[in-house]
């Protein structure tokens, strides 16, 4: 469905994306993981045709030919990480003004901006200015203006940046929805935050493809694959953790006092081993969580073997 060849990308004499490649299948969700300056944000760029690449190729949907810009305005819906141009508008004239941009008009316009108000739950700020509206309502509008047209094509940077949990969890599920009408691509640099709606995730550092791979598997190869998360009111013992089979490691949380993550040795299962102690000890556990891995354990590890 989408073919990136040897895309790379000069600004000056910096390279920031060096001689990438990845593929997606049909109605794919991708996520694009990496720190700060990894050169995730330039990539959705070159995607959108925001900006165009030094050297390289970009497929989309059966064209044999590079995209062009005018193929991108029809077939992509691209929400950038800064902030909305326009942002004294309306949400209610911001999003007009994006459709007649698309070349909508009459009841074809009064269609697509109501379809895409309902479908972001906006019509309660219709009136208010984009530049007013908190963080979350703002990433609502800017990913309202994406989907306009109904693209192929869907391209998010950083979508829950500087969200409350409860509206990471809403643009969570709209993510969902969305991916299963079009294929999805995520920039982000909290992986933990969108990996949970990401079939598949790129791994990019210094503009460096570093991993592609299945979700699970990449979690698979986190420190914390098998780990244990306790939660209890009463101080645990970590000694009596510490020298159980397989254990690795205690890890204490500073912020929710109570609260420990037992590392699992490489191949070693803990779990077992963990209940029989509480069994036996009589520990009354709040919380009990076995945990599949973590992605910012894989990027972190993976972007510092590349600067060595």
């Amino acid at each position: 469905m989408i073919e990136i060849k040897n895309l790379t990308k000069y600004y000056g004499r910096s390279c920031v994306i060096s001689d990438f490649n990845f593929c997606t299948q049909h109605k794919e969700s991708l996520g694009i993981f990496g720190h700060d300056g990894a050169g995730k944000t330039t990539l959705i760029k070159m995607l959108a045709r925001a900006i165009l690449p030094s050297s390289g190729h970009i497929k989309m949907f059966g064209s044999n030919a590079d995209i062009t810009h005018q193929q991108a305005k029809k077939i992509i819906g691209y929400q950038p990480e800064s902030a909305l141009s326009h942002s004294a508008m309306t949400v209610k004239g911001f999003l007009e003004f994006i459709a007649d941009v698309r070349g909508f008009c009459g009841v074809n316009k009064r269609k697509v901006v109501d379809r895409a108000v309902d479908r972001l739950e906006l019509r309660p700020t219709l009136k208010y200015p984009v530049e007013i509206l908190p963080p979350g309502l703002k990433r609502r509008v800017s990913i309202a203006q994406a989907i306009l047209h109904e693209p192929a094509l869907l391209l998010l940077d950083e979508p829950t940046e500087g969200l409350a949990p409860h509206q990471k969890q809403a643009i969570r599920t709209l993510i969902k929805s969305l991916s299963s009408e079009m294929n999805v691509i995520i920039a982000s640099r909290a992986p933990e935050e969108v990996a949970c709606v990401c079939d598949r995730a790129l791994i990019i550092s210094g503009g460096r493809l570093l991993a592609d791979s299945p979700v699970p598997d990449l979690m698979r190869s986190s420190r914390h694959y098998q780990a244990v998360t306790l939660a209890a009111d009463a101080p645990l013992d970590l000694l009596a953790l510490a020298v159980l089979p397989g254990v690795a490691g205690i890890e204490e949380h500073r912020q929710t006092p109570g609260t420990v993550t037992i590392v699992a040795m490489p191949g070693q299962i803990i779990y077992p081993h963990i209940i029989a102690l509480i069994a036996n000890r009589r520990w009354k556990i709040n919380a009990l969580n076995l945990e599949p891995g973590r992605l910012d354990d894989v990027v972190h590890h993976l972007s510092q073997e590349a600067s060595t």
